[in-house]
């Protein structure tokens, strides 16, 4: 008999994006290793996209509770000047221009006052709820991944009063996340993050993330061992090495480009070759899927690319594997920061 894991998780289809892929994935094949999984997850989330398509891989078998959840998006987008349906996008990608005032000043809200995020006013609602649910249901491990690094917070409660083995996934990391400088935090409010950040590590039972490096910072932070599980695929999705390259010379970006991960060389070489090579200035084709700062776009004006550039609006999971296959060259910015 499978044993049962409760998966706490801010994201969940139909939210769409980077952040709901990893478990989701996990959930569905959790089952073929002895694991039946619980997803525990907001009723009402803040999601920067909508991605129906991934339903598909959540099974009528798995459990999936879901609890209200109040955040301060509401109050955010008023003080803005965002319309009510408005997305907020992840790691400070803006698709407009430069910040104004008001949109400082809420950074410096968010990183000061919602330790660690904006969701810590789902913390305690969630372990009264959750500590019901174990009352009546078995479950033999519980896992929580952030960010949002609020859903730790509720493992680590519940960890405490009940015993039940708990597992800390980081997705990416907490204080040294790429964007953790322009939280403008003050001494205290840092001193803070740390803390936490530090009781999660060194009271989970399994603390794992997706890679080496960031396992050494984490190692380092909570002076424990950190166990790598990669970021992987599913096969389902299709397979990417059966490629379909056309004519054209294909560089293709699928994801969020935020500024950091904007290259102003990358943009100034492919003109230079564009002057450089005919044949090339025929062939070449970029096509950005996503969303993209607004530096990718001024980037593109100056260096006179807009012809060579084609845009493509967020698309769902499904819809996306095509433009994989039929790429020369995937192209993958890294963040320009310390802990890339």
């Amino acid at each position: 008999m499978n044993k049962k894991v409760l998966i706490i998780t801010y994201y969940w289809p139909p939210s769409g994006g980077a952040g709901v892929q990893r478990w989701l994935k996990f959930v569905k094949y959790l089952p073929e290793y002895g694991w039946t999984p619980v997803v525990y997850t907001p009723e009402n989330p803040e999601a920067p996209a909508i991605d129906e398509s991934l339903l598909h891989d959540v099974s009528s078998e798995t459990e999936v509770i879901k609890y209200p959840i109040w955040e301060p998006y509401q109050w955010y987008k008023m003080f803005t000047g965002r319309k009510t349906g408005e997305k907020v996008n992840a790691g400070f990608l803006s698709e407009g221009e430069k910040p104004r005032f008001t949109e400082k000043l809420s950074i410096w809200v968010r990183g000061n006052f919602f330790i660690p995020d904006a969701r810590k006013f789902w913390v305690k609602p969630s372990v009264r709820f959750l500590k019901k649910y174990l009352e009546n249901n078995t479950i033999d491990a519980i896992v929580t991944t952030g960010p949002p690094h609020s859903m730790h917070l509720i493992g680590l409660a519940l960890n405490r009063e009940t015993g039940i083995p708990w597992m800390a996934d980081f997705r990416d990391p907490w204080t040294e996340i790429d964007f953790y400088d322009k939280l403008m935090l003050t001494g205290s409010a840092n001193k803070k993050h740390h803390k936490l950040e530090r009781k999660v590590l060194q009271s989970a039972d399994k603390v794992v993330t997706v890679g080496w490096d960031w396992a050494k910072g984490l190692e380092k932070l909570g002076g424990r061992a950190v166990n790598v599980v990669t970021n992987g695929f599913d096969p389902a999705d299709g397979d990417a090495t059966e490629a379909v390259v056309g004519s054209n010379f294909t560089i293709t970006h699928a994801g969020a480009i935020n500024a950091d991960r904007n290259h102003t060389e990358f943009w100034k070489a492919i003109r230079e070759l564009i002057d450089e090579n005919a044949g090339f200035s025929q062939a070449v084709n970029i096509k950005l899927v996503g969303k993209n700062d607004v530096a990718v776009l001024r980037d593109i004006e100056e260096y006179k690319l807009n012809n060579f550039v084609e845009r493509i609006a967020y698309l769902p999971h499904n819809e996306v594997m095509p433009y994989l296959k039929s790429a020369s060259v995937l192209y993958l910015p890294v963040n320009n920061t310390p802990n890339a």
